[in-house]
């Protein structure tokens, strides 16, 4: 396993690394048709969740300090709401990104020092007991793909695919 130069971030490096691994099988199989479908239309889309959960993986550089931009991000920032009228890519053009972004982001935990995590960072919760550092965001951001990985997990079974498999591909080393 990589070293990080933080000892705060080294519980998050096998967490990331798995997540990067959900993200891959939890869209194992699903086609580009089902990506799109909603339950009884109260339920966002694979397609979303999938873009909200790249635009994660641009958040977090971002946050560490890379110079990069989600193309998607007009759709998927800040979990801005499903809009059935608006075009969204498709989930081979969201795995593409995914894994453009992921290495870097990846690198970049692996970089950050303890000073720059314990940097303020406000993230506008007002929660007195959470204090608002860049690696609360680090935190906040591995929370939220697990959510999303869970709820792509139950749009996979409500479609009638089969359940998410746990299989590691070791040659994905991010």
């Amino acid at each position: 396993m990589d070293t990080p130069k933080s000892k705060k971030i080294e519980l998050i490096i096998p967490a990331y690394r798995m997540h990067t691994q959900s993200f891959m099988n939890v869209l194992e199989g699903i086609s580009e048709e089902d990506a799109l479908k909603r339950i009884e239309n109260k339920t966002n889309h694979i397609i979303w969740m999938a873009g909200n959960f790249v635009n994660m993986r641009y958040g977090l550089g971002g946050v560490l300090g890379l110079q990069t931009e989600d193309p998607y991000n007009d759709l998927f920032f800040q979990g801005k709401a499903l809009n059935e009228s608006s075009q969204y890519p498709s989930l081979a053009e969201l795995q593409k990104s995914f894994h453009e972004i992921s290495p870097k982001v990846y690198q970049k935990l692996l970089e950050v020092t303890d000073e720059e995590l314990d940097e303020i960072f406000e993230i506008g919760m007002n929660i007195p007991f959470v204090k608002e550092t860049k690696l609360t965001f680090v935190g906040m951001c591995l929370g939220r793909e697990d959510y999303l990985c869970g709820q792509i997990g139950l749009m996979r079974r409500i479609l009638n695919y089969p359940g998410m498999k746990y299989e590691m591909n070791e040659n994905i080393s991010y």
